[in-house]
């Protein structure tokens, strides 16, 4: 089974979920606590192909920041531009349902995932921040210049841990892709 293949299986859904879950508390991470895992959750879901999913995995991400404002986290960031994370979110399901087409990791595969895969990543920044600065209206006496300054510093940890989750998943599943042909090679010795 080829890593497009594992990825299209019916139990893709149940690591996401369980990751988008761990992790959504947390948007940057610290000491206690994974870096928001949900950049990549979309990506590996466009994958996966289903609708559906990402339908499920919008609302999931809406029910998990609601809990999480409801048990104290600040809701700063609840504003009329947080309709806009359904766009930020689409781009890496799109992007993911894109990379699903490439079926190994060979030179001219694995360079067009992780491309495509940053140009995504980068496009929810934009989406997410500049909606943010847009429509929150918490920025209308900040200059555009004054909040890209201000925002830069936030996009290495964005991309960075959305492109550390793809690394570890992609490394996930080519090893349990490769854990049959050992066990069958274990077997036949």
């Amino acid at each position: 089974m080829n890593t497009t293949q594992w990825l299209q299986t019916k139990y893709l859904p149940i690591p996401l979920i369980a990751l988008m879950v761990l992790t959504r508390y947390h948007h940057f991470g610290d000491a206690l606590h994974l870096p928001d895992a949900s950049l990549a959750v979309f990506f590996f879901a466009g994958f996966y192909r289903k609708p559906a999913l990402l339908a499920f995995l919008l609302l999931l991400a809406g029910l998990i920041d609601y809990l999480a404002i409801a048990n104290g986290t600040s809701a700063y960031c609840i504003s009329p531009a947080y309709v806009f994370m359904i766009p930020t979110y689409g781009v890496m399901w799109l992007a993911g349902r894109y990379c699903g087409r490439y079926k190994t990791f060979d030179r001219i595969g694995l360079p067009l995932n992780v491309g495509m895969l940053m140009l995504a990543s980068t496009a929810a920044f934009i989406i997410s921040n500049g909606s943010f600065y847009l429509l929150s209206g918490r920025f209308d006496e900040v200059s555009l210049s004054a909040y890209i300054a201000g925002g830069l510093p936030y996009y290495l940890p964005y991309v960075g841990s959305t492109l550390l989750y793809a690394a570890a998943g992609y490394a996930l599943v080519k090893l349990l892709a490769f854990l049959p042909a050992l066990q069958s090679r274990h077997t036949s010795a």
